[in-house]
């Protein structure tokens, strides 16, 4: 991860010298992809103070990815929304395994396609919290080959986990499609992004009052 200055607006100016566009280019598909636990506790450390209630740093990713995509001067339309997040055990942890399962109807009666894995409980847990297991691994292998098959022409990976690089770093140095990346934009001062040295990634910053656009207050431990 590197950090960068807070940023929320874009300029056609910005653009340029990253991509090469003239009018009456065919609209590009956008394919967002949420790292949504990282995406959540990034918000929470960006936004929240220390002991806010859970439902501080939820967001809507369809409405997220709605406000990154509609952000570019060039020709371009959602196409997709892909959300990734580890699932409680129904047995061990069923409020936080119903929580999540709403929140993940909700993600896909909106249109989004939502991929889980349950999460890893350690020996001595509740002593220690569970972990997400291999969901940045799913995450990856679908944003490498969607951007190998022709899936979409603008990938943007919403994550700071630095394990994604090399997917990142494949679709740029062989695939068709353009990756880009989003992050908030702390009102403290620097943030934090993935970034590849030595390449020019866009990164689609968001900043508080973005966020709160987006926010979603909803309390999905209520059945």
């Amino acid at each position: 991860m590197s950090t960068a200055p807070c940023r929320s607006r874009l300029f056609a100016s910005d653009w340029q010298g990253l991509f090469v566009w003239a009018p009456g280019d065919v609209t590009d598909r956008v394919a967002v992809f949420f790292d949504y636990q990282n995406l959540y506790r990034s918000a929470r450390e960006c936004f929240s103070p220390p002991g806010a209630p859970h439902r501080e740093g939820q967001v809507d990713p369809l409405a997220l990815a709605r406000l990154i995509a509609s952000r570019s001067p060039f020709p371009r339309r959602l196409d997709q929304v892909r959300i990734y997040r580890g699932l409680p055990h129904a047995w061990r942890d069923p409020k936080g395994y119903g929580a999540a399962s709403r929140q993940c109807r909700r993600w896909a009666q909106g249109g989004a396609v939502v991929t889980t894995r349950p999460l890893r409980y350690p020996a001595n847990w509740p002593n220690s919290p569970p972990e997400e297991k291999g969901i940045d691994v799913v995450l990856a292998l679908d944003f490498v080959l969607g951007a190998m098959t022709g899936d979409f022409e603008v990938g943007i990976l919403m994550s700071l986990d630095t394990d994604l690089r090399p997917a990142l770093e494949r679709v740029v140095q062989q695939a068709a499609a353009r990756a880009e990346v989003a992050a908030w934009s702390a009102p403290s001062g620097h943030s934090r992004r993935l970034a590849l040295p030595g390449r020019r990634l866009w990164c689609h910053w968001l900043d508080q009052a973005d966020y709160r656009v987006v926010a979603d207050p909803t309390d999905y431990t209520r059945p």
